[in-house]
């Protein structure tokens, strides 16, 4: 590669290559090299602006995961309107799309990423799964709080319960994600008891 090239936002260019060679190839093809051939610049500039790969893996996934905090919001404006089941099938879908699906087992299998994550953040060992868990539970308090589900809802179950069941439809990558309606369906499972004791 020509050492010459110059790259205009270098950091969130490497990062967008960095999600392209991960979609494509998984966490094992994630190399500096790979991220820097996908660019198309020298393997010195990656290590211009990040200490080591570690470091810029740990920036990408905490870029990544600020991205997921507009769901938050999103999902906590939704609060009070549509059905909740419905609400919660959109954020999952969103929570768990192909960049976070990709992302969850490269931090998992990165142990010093995930000791970095930790220093960087709270929750931050499984960042992108913290955000999950943030929207859901923030949305689901919201939600008991406006009376369309029991006010004696265990929100940390049903958090648990939604996340981790969630992550389990989303992970199998080369049969496509679970339909709406499969995502639907497993929700409207979990929430159901909640929903139905809603007050009248």
């Amino acid at each position: 590669m020509p050492t010459g090239v110059h790259l205009h936002d270098a950091r969130q260019q490497l990062f967008d290559a960095a999600e392209r060679v991960l979609l494509r190839d998984g966490p094992n093809g994630l190399t500096s090299r790979a991220v820097t051939d996908e660019a198309g610049c020298a393997k010195g500039v990656l290590h211009r602006h990040f200490t080591d790969f570690d470091a810029f893996l740990t920036d990408l996934v905490l870029d990544r995961a600020a991205q997921l905090e507009a769901q938050t919001s999103a999902l906590r404006a939704a609060a009070g309107t549509g059905t909740v089941a419905a609400n919660l099938t959109g954020a999952l879908t969103v929570l768990f799309g192909p960049v976070p699906v990709a992302i969850i087992p490269l931090i998992t299998f990165r142990d010093e990423v995930r000791a970095r994550l930790r220093r960087a953040r709270t929750g931050g060992g499984i960042a992108i799964l913290a955000e999950a868990t943030t929207a859901i539970s923030t949305y689901l308090t919201d939600e008991r709080e406006l009376g369309r589900i029991a006010a004696d809802a265990d929100i940390d179950s049903l958090t648990l319960s939604l996340v981790g069941g969630g992550h389990l439809l989303f992970t199998d990558r080369d049969a496509g994600p679970p339909t709406t309606a499969a995502v639907d369906k497993f929700v409207t499972a979990v929430i159901s008891d909640a929903v139905q004791r809603r007050p009248a």
